[in-house]
């Protein structure tokens, strides 16, 4: 955090991380702003934040207004990234799983761990932010060049479990020794959010935020009509499995290409916490939502869910999802047809 990269530096990283916009939006500059007409400017600018490559893009009448608009946005994902990451020993996250305890719960972590458990109802235990002890011997087995055997992923399971975290008005505990959360399965889309709120406080009614694939729009591109947004290729070829148009809502896409720790990509980082090893039926599982938070979360439980309890799950739950097996064969929910047009 906090260094500054060339614009070769942003398009080698942005390639390989695979930014799904459609119509070129891959990071030309690290910032940029454009006179489309006497009437708008399209501003954007590009940092590396919470893991991935952000872009915001904002169409707006005020270049001023805009840049500053997304100036702010970006200082709220950096400080929300500094409380939800589970990566620094020092975040309040970190914390928590270092010491086993929390007692100044920031209210945003606060907010994590109860929309957490709330999903976790919600998808009968598909997800679950306890199963960070299966993530972390994923990694400690394939450093040393072995998979984890079914004796030590049995081992993990037994410090998984929601049931165990304790929240209390005086902070957040673990009921095990040994237990760890990780957010990734949701804090992206809901910093995401947070920095939507942002963009519409400050008066922006025409905006894409987009955070590794976790995409927050509001309001219309360019061009007049909805914002374009490709489903990323699990293949990274380019052939996109579809294209979408949004004009206000979410969509997050979860895939086991995008962190993942053998070459076959049977171990990533999506872990189904009955069974302690990740899902293979599905490659990717992309979610249309009212949040991107709720996106999120939902494209990380359908991965686990499966295809068959996946669809039916959505349909049900009142969203729209495309799923690609591994086979390469797309299941999509009964709304999600009307996404592909311009409305």
């Amino acid at each position: 955090m906090g260094k500054s990269f060339s614009r070769r530096e942003f398009l080698k990283r942005s390639v390989f991380l695979g930014l799904g916009i459609a119509g070129g939006a891959l990071i030309p500059s690290v910032s940029e702003a454009l006179k489309f007409d006497r009437n708008l400017y399209k501003v954007s600018r590009t940092q590396l934040l919470i893991g991935t490559v952000v872009q915001i893009i904002a169409v707006d009448p005020s270049r001023d207004k805009a840049d500053h608009a997304i100036g702010l946005a970006f200082e709220e994902i950096k400080r929300l990234e500094g409380i939800l990451t589970r990566f620094a020993t020092t975040s309040s996250v970190g914390l928590l799983n270092k010491e086993g305890r929390l007692k100044d719960v920031p209210p945003q972590l606060r907010v994590m761990v109860e929309e957490s458990v709330r999903f976790h109802s919600l998808t009968h235990g598909a997800f679950d932010i306890t199963v960070k002890p299966l993530l972390d011997l994923y990694e400690k087995r394939f450093k040393e060049g072995r998979p984890p055997s079914e004796e030590e992923i049995t081992k993990a399971i037994d410090m998984v479990g929601t049931e165990y975290l304790r929240l209390t008005p005086e902070g957040i505990s673990f009921a095990k020794e040994g237990m760890g959360i990780t957010l990734d399965g949701i804090a992206k889309g809901y910093i995401v959010d947070m920095a939507s709120d942002v963009m519409a406080k400050h008066g922006i009614q025409n905006y894409l935020i987009n955070a590794g694939g976790d995409i927050r729009v509001k309001g219309e591109r360019k061009e007049g009509g909805p914002w374009k947004i490709a489903i990323q290729d699990p293949e990274k070829k380019g052939q996109y499995p579809d294209v979408i148009r949004l004009r206000e809502g979410a969509i997050a896409t979860s895939g086991n290409y995008e962190v993942y720790y053998d070459n076959e990509m049977l171990f990533h980082h999506i872990v189904n916490p009955a069974t302690g090893k990740s899902p293979s039926d599905l490659i990717s599982v992309s979610v249309v939502a009212r949040s991107t938070k709720e996106a999120d979360a939902l494209s990380t439980a359908l991965f686990v869910m499966g295809p068959k309890v996946g669809e039916s799950f959505v349909e049900s739950y009142g969203c729209d999802c495309l799923l690609v097996t591994r086979s390469g064969e797309l299941i999509s929910s009964k709304g999600w047809k009307a996404l592909r047009r311009e409305v």
